[in-house]
């Protein structure tokens, strides 16, 4: 590939560079260029063959030789290309279902991330509330032995931190790129480009089977529509094609090495750190967790939360039995911090949402680059198909009988021999020798 000064361009994904967008163009441009080509061609055909046909002899009715090959090589270009459509079809319906795995990896990722989201905020909410309500409480309750309220303020600071880990866990929290918003775009473009194909692969499919009408009932004017009409398909299917061909270029150079332009995308478009956006797009063990020592001080200070209030339960509620019911509100707010930090751990780990990752690329890189290489083979077989069509059916439709309507309705074809049987001289009657007419 190269740019508009023919100068070679790198196979590497860089859609912001302008000589790679160059190349792309000028892939798509020699779609336009065989355009180009097959109109020549076409109108070279057609101009020779309406000028520089040899005139026939006189009273000559019979059709010139070869017409029943040019009506077949017709109808066999037609053929191709509603084998063509089929292609067509199928290529179209990959496209589509790579897309909607790509936006069904963006759904569930958006999911796991919210999910994460809810689960910090409600976690952080329900110890805000215990540091608030419950450990104030029994701070004023156990106000009487010093070290007692020294434990009660210890729970306190402990849950203090945990909550201030947590809320650090909400990484994709504030980030202005939404995967929801990405897959609903997503689906958007490619409702439009499926219904577009869609619409495409009907008007072909519909100029071939009325072409095809107008050959088998040798329908002038049928035909010379169907030729009009399959201008404007071989003008389509070339435009087609160099859509397809620069997006498939694009699309392989992108899936040849899809971590690092994603990478370099996400961490520009979120302003997250390299060292999340490696754990979660590579996820192996050459990368660290890097919310492994967050989790590991939450746990701790879960657990030493837990020891105190067990202390202060054996310790104060003997001699305060109004302490027993912070102590239990306590005890069950614990309890639910534990089970949302352990799904919060589950949910961070970085299966999840690089399975996700896979589930996206393999949409993008298998189902839907495949689905444009069928659809690339479809535009290639329409526009030879139709070109070709385009080429025989003037000389089809050119051996078509005159009818005369007029002379079939009034039915003078069949009159006329009457009339001249009418008009020819009686001859008279012979005589032969030896037979003469008796008088009466």
């Amino acid at each position: 590939r190269a740019d508009f000064q023919l100068r070679p361009v790198p196979s590497g994904f860089a859609p912001q560079e302008r000589e790679y967008q160059q190349a792309l163009l000028l892939v798509a441009a020699l779609a336009g260029l065989g355009l180009g080509l097959s109109l020549i061609f076409i109108a070279v055909y057609l101009i020779r063959f309406c000028c520089c046909r040899p005139p026939g002899p006189p009273g000559a009715k019979s059709p010139p030789p070869g017409g029943g090959c040019v009506t077949w090589s017709c109808i066999a270009a037609l053929l191709v290309g509603c084998a063509g459509i089929g292609i067509g079809f199928y290529g179209n319906s990959e496209t589509s279902d790579g897309v909607s795995q790509l936006s069904s990896a963006l759904l569930h990722a958006n999911h796991t991330l919210s999910a994460i989201d809810h689960l910090v905020l409600e976690t952080v909410e329900r110890l805000g509330e215990a540091v608030r309500a419950e450990l104030t409480t029994l701070e004023e309750v156990l106000g009487q032995r010093t070290e007692l309220v020294a434990a009660a303020r210890g729970a306190r600071r402990q849950a203090e931190a945990v909550a201030q880990q947590l809320q650090e866990l909400a990484f994709w929290r504030g980030v202005p790129l939404s995967p929801l918003q990405v897959a609903e775009d997503v689906s958007f473009v490619e409702e439009y480009r499926w219904l577009a194909y869609v619409l495409l692969l009907l008007l072909e499919l519909l100029v071939c089977l009325f072409t095809l009408l107008g050959l088998a009932k040798q329908s002038k004017w049928l035909v010379i529509v169907m030729t009009v009409m399959s201008l404007l398909v071989l003008i389509l299917s070339w435009g087609s094609m160099g859509l397809e061909a620069a997006t498939a270029v694009g699309l392989s150079d992108f899936c040849s090495s899809p971590d690092t332009y994603i990478l370099n995308l996400t961490q520009e478009e979120t302003g997250l750190s390299s060292d999340i956006l490696n754990y979660y797009f590579l996820c192996n063990q050459a990368v660290s967790d890097p919310f492994q020592q967050r989790l590991t001080l939450s746990q701790r200070a879960l657990a030493s939360i837990h020891s105190q209030l067990q202390g202060l339960e054996r310790e104060a509620v003997p001699q305060f039995p109004s302490a027993q019911k912070p102590l239990l509100s306590l005890e069950e707010t614990l309890n639910v911090t534990e089970g949302n930090f352990h799904q919060l751990v589950a949910l961070l780990h970085c299966r999840g949402l690089h399975k996700d990752y896979g589930a996206a690329l393999r949409g993008l890189c298998e189902d839907a680059l495949e689905g444009l290489l069928f659809l690339l083979l479809f535009s290639l077989l329409s526009a030879g198909a139709v070109a070709t069509a385009l080429c025989s059916l003037p000389r089809a439709w050119a051996l078509f009988p005159p009818r005369n309507p007029s002379a079939s309705c009034s039915g003078s074809h069949l009159s006329e021999p009457l009339l001249h049987a009418r008009l020819e001289p009686v001859p008279p009657p012979r005589s032969f020798p030896g037979c003469r007419r008796r008088p009466h």
